[in-house]
């Protein structure tokens, strides 16, 4: 049980870390609706697209490593833990704040943007 926690709980922090690699080592080629940092923002041209997608990366990539160390820091204590119901609890915590940290880890990006583009999507 405590294995398969700490392996749901690392999902998001991983997948943040690998996806933003991905994303600041080889963005999408062109602006598409599917795959990628989608904001209205970062589809102006392909220069906020790159732009948005490298900044993301970074973050994503920071934040990802931070939250494996975090996740993993919870988890060592609960392994001695016999009560199943207050583990999965704490995990379920430990899920909804990296889910917030996931959101929240937009408002950088965009305003990155913000202060490197104008509205029109050109530099300033």
């Amino acid at each position: 049980m405590f294995l398969f926690l700490l392996i749901c709980d690392m999902l998001i922090p991983l997948t943040m870390y690998f996806a933003g690699r991905m994303m600041k080592l080889n963005p999408p080629k062109t602006i598409n609706g599917i795959y990628g940092y989608r904001t209205t923002m970062s589809r102006k041209n392909m220069d906020t697209w790159i732009f948005a997608h490298d900044h993301a990366g970074s973050l994503w990539m920071k934040v990802g490593k931070i939250m494996i160390f975090v996740s993993a820091a919870v988890h060592i204590p609960l392994y001695f833990v016999n009560n199943y119901d207050m583990l999965s609890v704490v995990c379920l915590i430990l899920t909804v704040i990296q889910l917030i940290v996931l959101i929240l880890s937009i408002i950088p990006t965009e305003k990155a943007l913000k202060d490197n583009f104008n509205p029109d999507g050109t530099r300033k």
